[in-house]
C-alpha cells in the first residue's frame, strides 16, 4: 500500500522552515549568489538507499508533501515505468530544492554497474558528492567502482551510513572498510547512539550534543540533550580524533588543540570543509534515511562543508579555433561556457539536453555556440528538472544544472559557448561495451520503427552501441550487461512501440598481439596520369594491459614530408579495428614508423593512409595475435550453508575464488570470472541457494583467452 503521508505545510526543520522553490533559488536581483549553490550527486551501491534518502530530502525541503517508497514503486525519482517495476534506479535524475537559503541541485544515480555511464557523466559536471554506504553491507563493489570514478574527477565527498537500524549494521566496521578499501580519510562527525534495532539517533562531535528522534514524527521533531554518560567516554575519544585530523588544515585551530583551548564550533566546521573541498578527508555521519532519522543532518553537511561553485577550479579548454588553452571561472558575467552531458528523448517535449553552465549566463531564445561540432544551436525553452517533471526558466546562470530544449546537434559530452569567445572543454570518456546481442524487427514492416528507436537510444546512451552485420545481415546491439540490454529492449517494446524479437548475448572479445614484428606497406598505381605513391616501414609491438593504441614516429629528415605522418597513422588506426583471427577490435598496441619513401607528384594521403593499413596488416602476420575476453569482478552474499555449491559453481565456470569473507549472519565469497561463463548466472544462484543469495558483477578487464577455449571459439566463427 502506497504510504502516502500528506501535512500540512509545516516547519520540515525544527531550527527554519525551508522555503518552497520557485526556479529562482539562489538568485537575487536578477544575479546568481554562487555562494548560496550546491551541486551534488548521490552515489553508492545497489540498494544502499540513494533513492529513499532523495525522496526524504525532498519532503523536509518542502519539494513535495507526501513520500512513496521505493519497494511500493512509488519513489518520484524513480519515475520510469521498468524503475518501479524493478526497484531499482536505471536513469540518473536531476531536482533541485532549498535547505537554510540555499539551492542544492542534486542527481541520483544508478548503482547498478550496468548503468555507471550515469554515474561517469554525472561526476563530470558535479561539485561535489554524496557516498552512502549501507550499515551492513558497508562498501561494496559498485561503492569501490563509483568512488574511484569520483577520485579521477577530483570530486569532494561527505559519506552517510545508512540503514543503522538493520540487524548487523556496524558504523565503525564500515569506517574501517573506507580506509582498507578505498584509501580515503573517513572523519566521523558523529556516531550512533545505539545499533541495529536500538538505534535512535546519534552524537554530534561538533557540538557535543545527543540527538534523538520522537517516534511517529516522520523524523520532523526530535531532542538534543546532553551527551549520555555511558557514550560521554566514545564521544570524546572520536572528537579527539577529528580535532586531530582537521587541525591539519588550519593553523590556529592547530594551536588551540595542542594547548587544549576552547574551540569554537564555526573553526571545527571552517577546517573540515577546507579539508574536505581539497579532497583530503572525508566527513562521516549516519542515519537511517528509511526510518526518517538523519537526513536534515546529511543537508546540514551539504551546506557546511560541500563547494559551491566559487570553491572549484576554473574549468579547463582551449580555443577551438587558435587551439590556445584557456580557463572559465564561475562568473556570472564572463562569456558563456556550458557542456551537455545528457540527452533524453521525451514522448512530450522531444529532444532535452541537459546541460551544466560553468560561466556566462544564457536566456531562453538565445543562440550559441556548438564548439565541438563548430555549430550554431539555439535554446528554444529553457527547463529546470524535477524529476520527469519540468519547470520553464527564463535564464541560466554560471553554477545553474539546467535541460534545453531545441538543440539538435549536440550530443553527450558537446561544449555549447558564447559565438565570440568559444571554448572547447574536455570530453568524456566512456567505456567500451562488452556484450552484445542481435535484434530484428517482428516483421518488415516494423524495421522502420526499430531503425528510428535504435537511434534515439544510441543517442542517450554513450554505451550503447548498434551496428550492422553484413554477412549474417543481422543487427546487432552492444551495452554494459545483461540487464543493460534486457532494459534498453524493454524500453524499445514500450516507448517506441516496436515489436521486437532477440537473439542470445554474446561477449564482446578483443585481440591484441604477443611479439614485435616489422611491416612494411607500399602502395603505387600508376593509371596514366597523376599516380599514387605512399611507402612506410613500421614496427608493430605489444603495448601494456589497458594501454589502447598508441603511435610514434621515428621519421628524420625528408623521408616522409610530415603532412603524410597523420594520415599514415589513421590508416594504422583503421586497420587494428578488425583483428586477423576473428575481426574483433585489436587493442593494446604501439605502432612506430620508423622508414619510408615518397613521390613529389604521385604521393598524397589517401596513398599514405591505404600504405599504413597495409603496413600493420604485413606485420600482424608474424606478430602472434591471441584473443582476449572480458573478465568480470563478482561478489556473491550468501548463508554460510550454500557455500561450498557456489564455490563448485563457480570454478565450473573458470572463475577465479579471490576470497571468503564473514559479514554478519552471511559470507562473501569474491572471485574474477570470464564474462562468457556467467551468462544465466542470476537464475542459476536463486536454485543453487533456493533465493537467498545475492550477487553482484561489473567488468574488470580483459584477459587472453586459454588456447584450448580460443580454438573452440575460432571453429564455431569459421
Amino acid at each position: 500500500m502506497l504510504q502516502e503521508i500528506t501535512l500540512p505545510k509545516i516547519d520540515t526543520r525544527k531550527n527554519g522552515k525551508s522555503k518552497s522553490m520557485n526556479g529562482q533559488n539562489g538568485h537575487k536581483n536578477g544575479h546568481q549568489n554562487l555562494a548560496l549553490i550546491r551541486n551534488i550527486g548521490i552515489m553508492a551501491h545497489i540498494d544502499a538507499g540513494k533513492t529513499t534518502t532523495t525522496e526524504r530530502i525532498l519532503y523536509y525541503t518542502g519539494r513535495i508533501y507526501k513520500m512513496g517508497e521505493v519497494h511500493e514503486g512509488s519513489a518520484v525519482m524513480d519515475w520510469m515505468d521498468q524503475e518501479r517495476e524493478r526497484g531499482i534506479t536505471i536513469t540518473s535524475a536531476a531536482t533541485t530544492c532549498p535547505w537554510r537559503e540555499h539551492q542544492i541541485n542534486i542527481i541520483d544515480t544508478p548503482g547498478h554497474v550496468d548503468f555507471t555511464a550515469e554515474v561517469e557523466r554525472s561526476l563530470r559536471v558535479l561539485d561535489g558528492a554524496v557516498a552512502i554506504f549501507c550499515g551492513v553491507g558497508g562498501v561494496e563493489p559498485q561503492s569501490e567502482t563509483v568512488w574511484r570514478q569520483a577520485d579521477r574527477y577530483n570530486v569532494p565527498r561527505i559519506a552517510y551510513v545508512n540503514k543503522m537500524d538493520r540487524s548487523g549494521a556496524d558504523f565503525y566496521r564500515v569506517l574501517r572498510m573506507m580506509t582498507e578499501r578505498l584509501g580515503s580519510t573517513p572523519i566521523p562527525i558523529q556516531i550512533p547512539i545505539g545499533q541495529g534495532e536500538l538505534f535512535n539517533g546519534m552524537i554530534d562531535l561538533v557540538r557535543m550534543t545527543a540527538i534523538t528522534f520522537r517516534e511517529g514524527t516522520l523524523g520532523v521533531d526530535w531532542e538534543e540533550n546532553d551527551i549520555p554518560k555511558d557514550l560521554l567516554v566514545d564521544a570524546r575519544l572520536w572528537r579527539e580524533k577529528m580535532l586531530e585530523a582537521v587541525s591539519d588544515f588550519d593553523d590556529s585551530l592547530m594551536v588551540k588543540f595542542l594547548e587544549n583551548e576552547p574551540i569554537a564550533d564555526g573553526e571545527i566546521i571552517a577546517a573540515l570543509r577546507k579539508a574536505t573541498i581539497a579532497c583530503k578527508v572525508v566527513p562521516v555521519i549516519c542515519g537511517s534515511s528509511f526510518r526518517y532519522k538523519g537526513v536534515q543532518r546529511l543537508l546540514d553537511a551539504v551546506v557546511n562543508f560541500l563547494p559551491s561553485p566559487l570553491d572549484m577550479k576554473p574549468i579547463e579548454g582551449h580555443n577551438p579555433v587558435t587551439e590556445k588553452a584557456e580557463k572559465r571561472i564561475a562568473d556570472p558575467s564572463g562569456p558563456f561556457a556550458a557542456l551537455a552531458f545528457k540527452i533524453v528523448t521525451d514522448p512530450y517535449m522531444g529532444r532535452l539536453t541537459y546541460f551544466r553552465v560553468y560561466s556566462g549566463k544564457a536566456d531562453s531564445g538565445d543562440a550559441v555556440l556548438n564548439a565541438t561540432t563548430r555549430k550554431r544551436e539555439r535554446f528554444n525553452r529553457i527547463v529546470r528538472m524535477f524529476a520527469n517533471k519540468r519547470e520553464d526558466i527564463t535564464e541560466v546562470w554560471a553554477g545553474d544544472i539546467a535541460a534545453a530544449i531545441g538543440l539538435r546537434e549536440t550530443r553527450t559530452g558537446d561544449t555549447l559557448c558564447d559565438q565570440r569567445h568559444p571554448i572547447l572543454l574536455e570530453k568524456m570518456n566512456f567505456p567500451e561495451p562488452v556484450i552484445s546481442v542481435s535484434v530484428e524487427p517482428a516483421s518488415q514492416a516494423e524495421q522502420e520503427h526499430l531503425s528510428e528507436a535504435l537511434s534515439k537510444l544510441a543517442d542517450e546512451d554513450p554505451t550503447f552501441r548498434v551496428n550492422f552485420d553484413q554477412e549474417s545481415g543481422q543487427t546487432l546491439i552492444a551495452g554494459m550487461g545483461e540487464l543493460h540490454l534486457e532494459v534498453l529492449i524493454e524500453r524499445m517494446r514500450r516507448e517506441f512501440g516496436v515489436k521486437v524479437y532477440q537473439g542470445k548475448p554474446h561477449v564482446a572479445y578483443r585481440e591484441t598481439i604477443t611479439m614485435a614484428a616489422e611491416g612494411e606497406g607500399r602502395y603505387i598505381r600508376q593509371t596514366g596520369g597523376r599516380g599514387q605513391y605512399g611507402h612506410i616501414k613500421l614496427m608493430l609491438e605489444p603495448g601494456a594491459p589497458g594501454s589502447g593504441y598508441q603511435f610514434e614516429s621515428k621519421i628524420v629528415g625528408g623521408t616522409i614530408p610530415r603532412e603524410y605522418i597523420e594520415p599514415a597513422n589513421r590508416g594504422c588506426r583503421e586497420a587494428l579495428e578488425s583483428g586477423p583471427l576473428a575481426g574483433y577490435p585489436l587493442i593494446d598496441a604501439k605502432v612506430t614508423l620508423l622508414d619510408g619513401s615518397y613521390h613529389e607528384v604521385d604521393s598524397s594521403e589517401m596513398a599514405f593512409k591505404i600504405a599504413g593499413s597495409l603496413g600493420v596488416q604485413d606485420a600482424l602476420k608474424q606478430a602472434a595475435p591471441i584473443l582476449l575476453e572480458p573478465y568480470a569482478k563478482l561478489e556473491v552474499v550468501t548463508p554460510v550453508v550454500y557455500i561450498g555449491d557456489i564455490v563448485g559453481d563457480l570454478n565450473s565456470r573458470r572463475a577465479r575464488i579471490m576470497g571468503i569473507d564473514v559479514r554478519s549472519d552471511a559470507q562473501v565469497v569474491s572471485a574474477e570470472a570470464p564474462l562468457a561463463t556467467m551468462f544465466g548466472y542470476a537464475t542459476n544462484l536463486r536454485n543453487l541457494t533456493q533465493g537467498r543469495a545475492l550477487f553482484t558483477m561489473e567488468f574488470l578487464r580483459y584477459e587472453p583467452v586459454p588456447a584450448q577455449v580460443q580454438a573452440e571459439i575460432l571453429e564455431k566463427l569459421w
